[in-house]
């Protein structure tokens, strides 16, 4: 099977938002740089920003070294550039997220509809220069689901093989919440997996303050959406679906599994009973995107070995970010860190099986 890079990423770019719709320029982001870096803003790199429908969103400055990337691979400038160097690190095929969308430029249903469509146009024209290697998450607008049901079928048709979905997101609506069933039964027609990726779903928080950095509205909205949908019995209702959730790291996942014990035993009137099993993670086919920092020997036991994937968080530079993240977990089978069999499936078939690549 082809080794994948479950979470990998693209750093949008002028040419992102050339395939913007008719009708709707006026809401075209542009590039504003406030001062020279290391003058008036820090820390580094938090001097150029989008400016989207009169607000400020950062467009990073990234850094090669820290990266092990350049701006021809991140911004998909140059496809066979990206694809030497995915050979280069023994990657076949990557997954890709966006960077603006991990946070929610807009909400008004006009706006957000514009950068979706045109996000998933551009990334529909890179996967069709790169030979079916650069597989990528579709953006929907989800304050409009008519419009978001026609951009996932126009994505799969043009290399999307799942849909990205914040934790919290649309007015603050939980995973499990009715609103969001039409799309999750037009994933599992499709085939598409629904992957919930850190991430904000609230325009009032915005990456270009410090402040707002804050794990409530980053790591930890994924782990709410998972036990969202068990307490939900989400699964239930769309049995062929598949959910991911990605860089979040995969710790938290004895403490989901702890409190989902805990209010299975003693059930309270908010939640009521649901169904509980200690193969959650199988039976409603999860998978989590884990990390090589990460005590994967005891993960595993609590999971199996058919939900853990990973990714090198490409382009990125934060503390999910290991260019060699997939060498790093082949090398943990060799040396009996974890089995050989454990290693594989991380760097193959349960990505391939989450994708349905």
């Amino acid at each position: 099977m082809p080794v994948v890079d479950a979470d990998a990423h693209v750093d949008e770019t002028d040419e992102t938002w050339e395939y913007l719709p008719k009708g709707y320029e006026r809401y075209k982001p542009f590039t504003v740089v406030e001062a020279a870096e290391g003058q008036a803003m820090t820390p580094r790199g938090y001097n150029r920003f989008w400016c989207i429908d009169g607000t400020f969103w950062l467009r990073r400055n990234r850094d090669d070294e820290r990266t092990g990337t350049v701006v021809e691979t991140r911004e998909l400038l140059d496809i066979d550039a990206r694809l030497r160097h995915m050979d280069e690190l023994g990657i076949d095929i990557q997954v890709c997220y966006p960077t603006l969308f991990l946070w929610t430029p807009s909400e008004k249903p006009e706006v957000e509809y514009a950068l979706t469509y045109a996000y998933n146009r551009w990334m529909g024209a890179k996967w069709a220069e790169s030979n079916n290697r650069l597989r990528w998450v579709a953006m929907l607008p989800m304050f409009s689901p008519d419009k978001a049901i026609e951009e996932m079928r126009w994505a799969r048709e043009h290399g999307a093989c799942a849909i990205y979905r914040k934790g919290v997101e649309a007015g603050l609506r939980s995973a499990s919440d009715p609103y969001f069933f039409p799309i999750y039964k037009e994933a599992e027609a499709l085939d598409m997996a629904v992957c919930f990726h850190t991430g904000v779903g609230s325009s009032q928080w915005s990456n270009t303050k410090v402040t707002h950095l804050s794990p409530w509205f980053g790591s930890l909205v994924p782990i709410d959406a998972f036990l969202s949908l068990v307490i939900g019995e989400i699964p239930d209702k769309f049995p062929k679906l598949r959910w991911g959730f990605i860089e979040a790291m995969s710790s938290w996942i004895p403490y989901a599994l702890a409190d989902l014990q805990a209010r299975d035993e003693r059930p309270t009137t908010s939640t009521g009973p649901f169904n509980f099993t200690l193969d959650v993670f199988k039976e409603g086919q999860f998978f989590v995107a884990c990390q090589t920092v990460e005590d994967l020997p005891y993960i595993l036991q609590r999971t199996g070995d058919g939900c853990l994937v990973a990714g090198t968080d490409y382009t990125h530079a934060d503390q999910s970010a290991e260019i060699q993240t997939l060498n790093i977990i082949r090398t943990m089978g060799d040396e009996g860190y974890i089995t050989a069999d454990q290693a594989r499936k991380i760097r193959e078939d349960n990505a391939v099986k989450l994708y349905a690549l």
